[in-house]
């Protein structure tokens, strides 16, 4: 039968069985818990495109709309939990290939209802609202929202809330009759969500009308409703909002029309947000409007995301409206710039783009920026300093606050000039009007003169000419120290852009980069005054570092200069900059505070900062500078003892560890294009036959170096910091290898290399190193075997409980010793072995699920349910070995014997599970039990459970050590000590709370073991021994003793006998003690 005949077919059968379900609700209720059954079997027939669609169709009756839907999520977001947790583990991988994907069943659902399944599309769109609302992203508790839209989806409820869009887009353009409910719905939400998250409703939307913008004309009506409620929302959403239906304004004349009444509105609205939503609305009208003879901007176009439609304007309006609708725009954003800081911040960030995408406005917002800084600069050229800061702010009663951000100020005209010199000059042609081209020039001249004089002022300048020595309050408790603390933001901003200007104007001049180092002085100045302070005082400012004003572009540019630039021209002047030690560090650390805020946000301060291509060329470059620094010149070599502060090495390799992290999560698609700008052998090979893993091996090999010098170096030598970093990194890089692949293999074998010859002293170090060796190893196989020599290391290490006897000394891994064993490696050992034990949980629970499979192919399940079996029974079996090893451990008192407790209480759930299923299997077929479950049982009897009596009881006595000690200090001081022994007392009770917990489990174990026993016809009990451990319990060999010592006190007097008697309570009670000592 053709397909798209047999879609039509299996709609009419739906319609069918749905009718009948109206006729019957029971009938709908059999339904679901019969899919709910078959699903517990095999997912992969329960929920197939047909049987997912029957319950989209059920669901349109509210009756049944909850259940159906709980159900359904729930799968979603099981299935994704198993595809996240196979992905971690290859032994699962081996077992227990996933053949099926929810998502793409539901996403094949509507495909399929475009064949006349029109009963099918509201429960699509219900279900994929639900979705997005149950998994939306949280906002912490009086934080900010942590934004995910920006990097890949990594939970499972991320990923459940990106399916939820992308039914709803699928849904939009399959199914034309619900694309305004769709719409609708998108927009209210918007609205009325405003206080949660809303990132994920705005990308879709944005999504919405890049598919069909000019579909949404017809409903343009809802679009304009919205706007109305413009000033009422936060300005984060206002401006995902605009940018999502920026395509919609370009073929909708009555919707931009709206939009503008809007805006103007809020211009002169009395809330703060209201203006900020005004400017940043006209900003994207601006940007979008060409006028016409405006340069194309393509090559630096700026992305808003997926959500650009490049459309012509003029094909809708003509120029001249469009040159006087701009105009018009800017006049009303002039009246801004006497408005509060927070808006003309806004606005100078904002110039720039509008600019470059706008070529023809450039002498319109020039001469704005001219009039606005005229009105703090002071022409006077001996005057110092040269800028009106006390202009700058603003004091209301005892409050102090900014008025004029004047940094960004010359910041947006320094990046104008910078834009206008490089491209309007280049195109001005011969037809252009003299008169305005004198004002262009007039303009140009102006600020280079400006920003010339400014600069050598203030290089002139001492920090007592801006009331900012030493002497200066800096506390935020007074109102004085709240106005230096902004002075001082502003002048080392001031600084900052001067800097970037004269760089980028001086060509390699000497003079001009003495200027630079002598502006940088002075910003350096300022910067340890207020470091200094805030060592002091914990309430200033400068306690974090203020963000720094060099563009990411610029950035890039001067590290490639300072590091990499060998021209022979060059060499003088940048002798200059390199000759400041300072001036580099200075360089590499706003590097790493740019990569920091592009890893956060998803974008950087300044020009070209939203553009993700021009970020991704900046990060290419910088880590080719940084990853170069760091290799050729080893920290060792630097003498950063003399001065405060990381060495510049360091701050390489920190920023190479963010820029690694980075590229993953926001340019996972161009890692191969990014390990291909790092290796500058092979600058021509096609971007197919880049090979990721072995350019990759190829870093990691470099860091593999660093590392063993750190480790090889003298102790006085070692650096733990950057060993830390190294290990980071390699773990970073390491998840770009391919797991199946020699490089993989050779990367994990060096690791339990330098594990295992290194006796590494340092617990963070140690902690990193083995961490990264048991990612590795779950990768390649299961790490059970390693935890058993670690186990083995440790028990080596620390001792046995009972101390007449000696471990023998098996040292696997060096790095297992004295200083590491506990609590660190013992710790990381038990939540590794949790961690399989998970494993084991999971593969029983799909044992369970195929044991329940009646289904024909039942040869081909039986094959599948060994494999899984015999998995399990070895895990279990080599994981026993290892707590073996660990439960004769002398553990100190504390969080090692707490975790252990409860991992053993995890270990004999799961074993009782495992029974229990084998239960199940002799009740249903009358085969016997396999050999390897009953050496398995052999194995906790013998190996296990009494060393778990001896463990508990060996707690207890430390525990009670600690009582003892804590009574005799009462005795010693009653008043003063009483917290501490309630302290005590409580941590006692806190650590020996697992204990009734583990002797439960015990116990549980052998009960299901003797059921199992019974339905085998195979004794499993002979191998437990009775246990020991009770509330109430004789210890033999103490109460031997105590005899022992009250019939010789008998014998030799008999009148004392009665305080004998009374002596022998607390002999009893401190007997163990005294037994250790003895054995001593």
């Amino acid at each position: 039968m053709p397909l798209d005949q047999l879609r039509h077919v299996e709609g009419t059968v739906i319609l069918h069985i749905v009718s009948v379900i109206n006729l019957d609700q029971d009938l709908g209720e059999e339904l679901i818990r019969h899919l709910k059954t078959e699903q517990q079997k095999d997912p992969c027939t329960a929920l197939c495109p047909f049987s997912v669609a029957l319950l989209l169709s059920v669901a349109v009756k509210h009756r049944l709309q909850e259940q159906i839907f709980d159900f359904l999520k729930t799968s979603i977001v099981r299935s994704c939990k198993d595809l996240q947790f196979l992905q971690g583990s290859r032994f699962l991988q081996d077992l227990f290939p996933q053949k099926y994907d929810v998502t793409a069943i539901i996403l094949e659902v509507v495909e399929n209802s475009a064949f006349g399944w029109d009963h099918v599309t509201q429960g699509l769109v219900d279900l994929g609202f639900s979705l997005m609302e149950s998994y939306e992203p949280k906002k912490p508790f009086g934080g900010k929202v942590a934004e995910t839209s920006y990097g890949l989806s990594k939970t499972p409820a991320q990923q459940a809330c990106r399916l939820g869009a992308s039914i709803l887009l699928e849904t939009f353009k399959v199914h034309e009759p619900i694309r305004s409910d769709i719409l609708e719905q998108v927009l209210n939400r918007v609205l009325t969500k405003a206080a949660s998250p809303v990132s994920h409703f705005i990308d879709l939307l944005s999504n919405i009308v890049v598919s069909a913008p000019l579909v949404l004309q017809n409903s343009s009506s809802k679009v304009t409703e919205t706007f109305d409620n413009l000033s009422f929302l936060p300005l984060d959403t206002v401006q995902g909002l605009l940018r999502a239906v920026q395509p919609l304004l370009k073929v909708s004349m009555s919707v931009r029309d709206a939009l503008i009444l809007v805006l103007h509105k809020a211009i002169f609205s009395r809330q703060l947000d209201a203006r900020k939503a005004a400017v940043a609305g006209f900003l994207l009208l601006l940007r979008n409007f060409k006028v016409l003879g405006s340069l194309s901007s393509s090559q630096c176009s700026q992305a808003i995301g997926a959500t650009q439609v490049q459309a012509d304007v003029h094909a809708c309006y003509n120029s001249a409206a469009n040159e006087a609708f701009c105009l018009e725009i800017l006049g009303s954003l002039r009246r801004c710039l006497s408005q509060q800081a927070d808006v003309r911040l806004m606005l100078y960030e904002g110039f720039y783009d509008v600019l470059r995408r706008n070529s023809q406005l450039a002498s319109s917002i020039m001469q704005t920026l001219l009039s606005q800084i005229k009105q703090y600069y002071l022409p006077q050229p001996d005057l110092l300093p040269p800028l009106k800061l006390e202009g700058c702010i603003m004091a209301q009663g005892d409050q102090v606050f900014l008025q004029e951000p004047l940094a960004h100020l010359l910041s947006c005209i320094q990046h104008c000039l910078a834009w206008y010199k490089n491209t309007v000059h280049l195109h001005q042609g011969v037809e252009d009007e003299e008169e305005e081209e004198e004002e262009d020039v007039g303009f140009q001249q102006n600020f280079e003169e400006m920003l010339d004089s400014v600069t050598r002022r203030m290089i002139k300048s001492e920090l007592e000419d801006f009331e900012l020595d030493k002497s200066a309050d800096f506390s935020l408790s007074s109102g004085v120290g709240v106005k230096n603390n902004i002075y001082a933001i502003l002048v080392m901003g001031i600084c900052e852009v001067l800097i970037e200007y004269n760089f980028n104007i001086g060509n390699f001049s000497k003079n001009k980069f003495e200027d630079v180092l002598g502006l940088f002085t002075c910003y350096n100045k300022l910067s340890e005054i207020l470091k200094e302070k805030a060592g002091k005082n914990k309430s200033i400012l400068g306690n974090k570092t203020a963000r720094s004003f060099l563009s990411m572009g610029f950035v890039s540019t001067l590290l490639t200069a300072l590091f990499r630039d060998n021209a022979q021209s060059h060499e003088e002047s940048l002798a200059v900059l390199r000759s400041s030690t300072e001036f580099l560090r200075y360089a590499v650390s706003v590097a790493l505070q740019k990569v920091q805020q592009l890893e956060e946000t998803g974008q950087t301060d300044g020009p070209d900062g939203q553009n993700p291509e021009k970020m991704f060329q900046n990060l290419c470059r910088i880590t080719r500078v940084l990853l170069w620094r760091y290799t050729s010149i080893p920290a060792v070599v630097e003498e950063s003892g003399k001065k405060k502060g990381k060495s510049i090495s360091l701050l390489c390799l920190e920023g190479l560890l963010r820029i690694f992290n980075t590229m993953q999560q926001l340019y996972a698609a161009r890692i191969p294009q990014f390990l291909q700008a790092l290796d500058i052998t092979d600058g021509d090979a096609e971007e197919a036959d880049i090979n990721v893993t072995e350019k990759a091996a190829f870093q990691i090999r470099q860091f593999q170096r660093s590392l063993v010098n750190q480790f090889s170096s003298a102790e006085d030598d070692f650096n733990s910091k950057e060993t830390q970093l190294l290990i980071t990194v390699l773990s970073t890089l390491s998840k770009l290898l391919e797991p199946a692949s020699q490089q993989f293999l050779q990367f994990l074998t060096w690791t339990v290399k330098i594990c295992k010859e290194n006796a590494l002293e340092d617990i963070p170090c140690c902690k990193g190193l083995l961490t990264l060796l048991f990612n590795l190893h779950a990768l390649y196989k299961s790490p059970v075997s390693l935890l058993r020599e670690l186990a083995q290391d440790i028990h080596a290490c620390l001792g046995d409980i009972d101390q007449d006897i000696e471990v023998e000394s098996r040292s696997h891994f060096a790095i297992v010793n004295a200083k590491t064993a506990a609590p660190t490696i013992c710790l990381l050992v038990l939540g590794q072995a949790e961690k399989v034990l998970e494993e084991v949980d999971w593969l029983i629970k799909k044992l369970n699920s195929l044991g329940s499979d009646t289904s024909e192919d039942s040869s081909q399940i039986s094959n599948q349910t060994q494999a899984l079996e015999k998995g399990v029974i070895l895990q279990l079996g080599t994981l026993l070995t290892a707590y073996h090893e660990l439960v004769q451990t002398a553990l100190p008192a504390g969080s090692c014997v707490d975790m252990l407790l409860r991992s053993l209480s995890k270990t004999y759930a799961i074993l009782t599970s495992l029974i229990k299923h084998y239960i199940q299997v002799c009740r249903s077929t009358s085969n016997a039990i396999p050999g390897r479950l009953e050496k398995l049982v052999k194995l906790s009897g013998s190996h296990l459970t009494p060393q778990c009596y001896s463990f508990i009881t060996y707690v207890q006595n430390i525990h009670s050590e600690s009582l003892s000690f804590a009574e005799e200090k009462k005795k010693k001081k009653k008043e003063d000590e009483a917290a501490a022994i309630s302290t005590v007392m409580a941590k006692v009770l806190r650590e020996t709370k697992p204990i009734p917990n583990l002797i439960f489990a015990i116990e549980q174990y052998e009960k299901f073991l003797i059921h199992l026993s019974k339905k085998s016809k195979v004794n499993l009990m002979q191998y437990m021994k009775l246990s020991t451990s009770r509330d109430f319990r004789i210890n033999a060999s103490m109460l031997e003793s105590v005899l022992q010592e009250h019939n010789t006190e008998d014998a030799e007097n008999e009148p004392d006998n009665d305080q004998s008697s009374t002596a022998e309570q607390p002999d009893e009670n401190q007997e163990p003690k005294k037994k250790r000592q003895r054995k001593k």
